[in-house]
């Protein structure tokens, strides 16, 4: 059997239960992750994308017993569903809402915004808020504190690295917000898209050295290549990325030129990248 079979339950804690949505694809792995936090007065992160049966799957789970539904973040495989299932169950919407860069979730709307380590205490769970800016300017993280258990939604996900997209997204922000999950006492990591990964602070410093050994890639690569424009860099610095994903590659690099250029690294003349003495 699957450990993402869509429309049930899974139970990873005690608090914690996981449902897959069916939007799997090379983006998204096996689909998004919603997750449902307590049995009484139940907290849904993240209700997915507004597919049918999954928005039923979720009702179904709840029942009357909803009442909180967060979101990480806006994109449109993580908060669509939210509409739907608190019209259905009267659950409060709460997560932090940007202007729509054109990857934004514009039916996410009259959300209570959050604040950096904001929790939600139950005689079951508490549920803190990590501000996580980098992936998009208004991601969030919740930590589970009974479990030590961090949901992560896209700024950690299992199996893959995930898209800085700008403006929204900011290669410094990112780097720096996983610089700080090093201050919690975490035991798993609870992604988007994927399954449980344990040894949490081994996997942020294992991805904070990516993002820095793929920064170096960038900057030997101007100096090899002299001015050039982002299309050039694209297949040097991203030469152990399959092409068919270049396309999304294509913002990430983007987001690394504009910290190396924010650093006084690189800069942007007329179409061509070039390195700062």
């Amino acid at each position: 059997m699957s450990s993402f079979p869509y429309g049930e339950a899974v139970a990873l804690s005690s608090r914690v239960r996981r449902v897959t949505a069916p939007n799997s694809g090379p983006m998204t792995g096996p689909g998004t992750n919603s997750y449902l936090i307590g049995k009484e007065r139940i907290a849904l992160v993240d209700p997915g994308p507004a597919i049918d049966s999954h928005i039923a799957a979720l009702i179904a789970i709840v029942g009357d017993r909803l009442k909180w539904i967060f979101v990480t973040h806006t994109h449109r495989d993580h908060s669509p569903a939210a509409k739907a299932v608190a019209a259905a169950t009267g659950a409060e919407l709460v997560g932090n809402i940007i202007e729509n860069d054109g990857f934004q979730d514009p039916s996410f709307t009259e959300a209570r915004s959050l604040a950096n380590d904001e929790c939600l205490k139950t005689d079951e769970f508490t549920l803190r808020a990590v501000l996580t800016p980098g992936h998009v300017s208004n991601h969030v993280c919740y930590l589970v504190e009974e479990d030590r258990m961090l949901i992560t939604g896209d700024h950690i996900m299992g199996g893959s690295t995930v898209v800085i997209i700008p403006p929204a997204g900011d290669m410094a922000d990112y780097i720096h917000s996983l610089e700080r999950m090093l201050d919690y006492d975490l035991s798993h990591l609870a992604p988007g898209h994927g399954d449980l990964i344990d040894a949490p602070h081994a996997e942020v410093k294992h991805l904070i050295a990516h993002r820095l050994k793929r920064e170096r890639k960038v900057s030997d690569a101007l100096a090899k290549l002299g001015p050039c424009p982002l299309s050039a860099l694209l297949p040097v610095v991203y030469d152990d990325v399959a092409e068919s994903l270049h396309q999304m590659a294509a913002k990430s690099l983007l987001a690394h030129l504009l910290k190396l250029d924010t650093d006084g690294r690189a800069k942007l003349v007329g179409d061509n990248w070039t390195l700062v003495d």
